[in-house]
Order: structure tokens, then sequence, then C-alpha cells
């Protein structure tokens, strides 16, 4: 099988060659038949056994090789110090790699890659949240652009679905393309050569937004009302949007708040949804113009649209279900302009909820045919279900 998930070229920085103190290996186990990369993992501070004054961000990790990783340093309760440290192995297939996590000398320079995995707030364009890393962006909606079209004012927004900016470059195009609006240099909904945003969301899920069904109707919510950015870095991104209570039966409301990432080199961002007053969620792909294919593997746990999308191009929207959680789906087709979506059913455990959810462009070249889409997204589904297993010693 053709390996998907690419890691992103960094800068080759061989380590020092004086003497580290307190190294560690690292020791990554892959139990299937076929070779992984490109998935981030965690090492935690505790794990690595600190004493002394040490912080984590005194420490590399290295490869079989001597060569240090493109790395990333997760501050999780802010308080200024480093928590947990990404990297992206390679293991082979029913193997394991073997990593160094080591005191950084002096004279040790850690990689970099100007390739990052990136999210903000974006005042500037009344008030989106969008996100992005080398593979793929998205954005969604907040209180203002609810507020503008509440008040009948003109260019407002009132959606709690995901919009797909499909790039077609590996370099972060977020700040560049609201520049073209705001300094009226251009449009991003024109393909320059980087990409653009031709993807319209509407009242629907667009790629990944939720909903609650009731009776026959899905419930949605409104704009997120309150953001949190979390990480950025060259490995993964992460962020908060929170969201007011919303309505699904009489009397009975939900409360939910989505904590958001994605890693490096990946087409799907990861979404863990809080939620509180439903036991069931369901993550919807809309469906446009009805005129695409859905593809279900229910075994798996993943759906996808594939569709005829702007001049000579097409687009698979989809989403992968957290291991165990997949109940099923439904295709609502609908007259009701933006209702026609495609649902894929998730349980809630213990007031959690998990899924992934993203595209590939064809303009984008990531891949050869729809059929290497479908086995991507298989492999991912099998990477959920028996993920890598990491010991520090």
């Amino acid at each position: 099988m053709k390996k998907y998930l690419l890691v992103m070229l960094a800068t080759v920085h061989l380590v020092g060659c004086g003497e580290h103190d307190s190294d560690k290996k690292i020791t990554v186990s892959n139990n299937q038949s076929f070779a992984r990369s490109g998935e981030v993992v965690s090492i935690s501070a505790e794990s690595v056994g600190l004493h002394d004054g040490q912080v984590l961000t005194d420490f590399g990790i290295a490869n079989d090789k001597g060569v240090l990783e493109l790395i990333q340093y997760v501050d999780d309760n802010k308080d200024g110090i480093a928590d947990r440290v990404l990297f992206q192995p390679s293991v082979p297939a029913n193997a394991k790699a073997v990593y160094t996590l080591l005191k950084l000398n002096e004279d040790d320079t850690l990689p970099t890659s100007e390739n990052e995995c990136y999210s903000r707030f974006v005042p500037e364009r009344t008030d989106d949240y969008a996100w992005e890393n080398d593979k793929v962006a998205f954005r969604t909606y907040g209180p203002t652009a609810q507020q503008m079209v509440e008040d009948s004012v003109k260019g407002g927004t009132l959606t709690s679905g995901m919009d797909c900016w499909l790039k077609r470059v590996e370099y972060p195009v977020i700040n560049k393309w609201y520049k073209k609006y705001t300094e009226k240099t251009g449009s991003y909904h024109r393909d320059t050569g980087e990409g653009l945003d031709n993807f319209h969301v509407g009242a629907s899920r667009g790629c990944g937004g939720i909903a609650i069904k009731n009776g026959d109707e899905y419930k949605t919510s409104k704009n997120f009302t309150a953001y949190e950015t979390l990480a950025t870095g060259p490995m993964s991104t992460s962020f908060v949007l929170d969201y007011a209570p919303w309505e699904i039966a009489e009397g009975k409301n939900v409360k939910t708040s989505k904590l958001i990432s994605l890693d490096k080199g990946s087409h799907l961002s990861r979404v863990e949804v809080s939620v509180a007053g439903s036991d069931v969620i369901s993550a919807g792909l809309t469906l446009h113009q009805n005129d695409g294919e859905v593809k279900v593997d229910s075994l798996g746990g993943w759906i996808t649209y594939w569709q005829p999308h702007g001049r000579n191009s097409r687009l698979a929207t989809a989403i992968v279900a957290s291991p165990g959680t997949f109940l099923g789906y439904e295709k609502v087709v609908t007259d009701v302009k933006d209702l026609s979506n495609v649902y894929a059913h998730l349980s809630v455990n213990d007031g959690k909820a998990i899924y992934y959810t993203g595209f590939f462009w064809e303009k984008s070249n990531h891949f050869d045919s729809v059929e290497q889409w479908y086995d991507y997204l298989s492999q991912y589904a099998q990477q959920l279900a028996n993920p890598l297993t990491v010991a520090v010693d």
C-alpha cells in the first residue's frame, strides 16, 4: 500500500560530538503490516524523569543515525514550562524504531520547518477562526458574523459548519490570503496558483460540522461564542471553540465545546466534542448539488463524499470515527437550501465524542485517484484502532 502520511521535509542537523547526559531511549512499536510515519507521538515530562531543575526544553530527540528530529514543545497548563514534546517517528511494518531523548549541548541546533501547522482568530475578516497544515486548511465562524446576519447586516455568516480552504501548496496561506482581503489586492476566492476558497458552507455542516437528530430533524448550534488557541508549531496546532447552549427539543438544551487539532501531514482534523445533554451526535458533510457519490465503510468507521467541484475538478470530504463510536449513517436529501447532508452518527462516551474530518482536493495532487483516497481513510482508521505504542527508558 502506498504510504500516505508523509513526513514533512526539514533541514537535517547532526547531534554534536560532545557527550550528552541523561540520555533515554524512546522505543516506538508498530503492530501493523504496513510501515508508519507522520503520526504524532507525545512524550510527557513525567515519563522523562526530570531532575535537578531540568525542563523538557533541555532535551531533543535523535534517530538511530544521530540526526535530531523536528520536534514541538507543548505547554498544556500555560505556566511557561513545556509539559510534552511531540515528534513523528518512522516505524517499519511489524517492527520497532528506537530514538534517543538526549540532553542538548550548547552546540546542538534543533531542526526547523517553514511549513508549520498554524491557527488563529481572524478579527480582520469579521471573526473567523482558521487553521491549516501543509496539506489542508479550514475555517469556521464567530459571534460577530452571527450577529450581523441576525441584524440583517451584509457580510455576516450564520453557521457552525466547517469551511474547506483548498490549498495546493505546502507553505502556510492563511495570513497571505486574508491579507489579500484586508488590503484589497486580490481575492482568496480565485486560484492564482496556491489554491482558493470556493467551498460553500451556508447552513450546511460543511466538512464535519455537528448536529443532533430529534425525530426527523437535525438540530444545529449557531456560531462559536469564544475561542482559545492552545498550540501552534511545526508538528501540530490545537484550539478550543465554545458554543452557546442550543435547543434540540422543547425544553431540552445541549451544550458543546470542541477541542480541534491538526497534525503535520494529515488531511484530517481531530475534533473532540464535549457534550452535555445528548448521548449521540451526528457529524455531517454537505452534499452541495447532490451530484456526487457517498461511500461508507461501517466496519472501519468512515464515510466520504466524492463530488464534482469547481471547474474541471473534484473534491472528497470525509469523517473518520474514533474506534468503536460509529453507530451508522444517514443521507438526507432535501430541496431546502444547504440542508442536504450525509451524517455519521457517533456515540458520546463519558461526555465526549471524537472524530476526524477533512478533505482531498483533486488539484492538490496529493492522491492519484479517489481509490487512493479510500485507501488512505482505511489505513487512517486502522492506525486509530491500533495506535503506536511508546516506551521511554
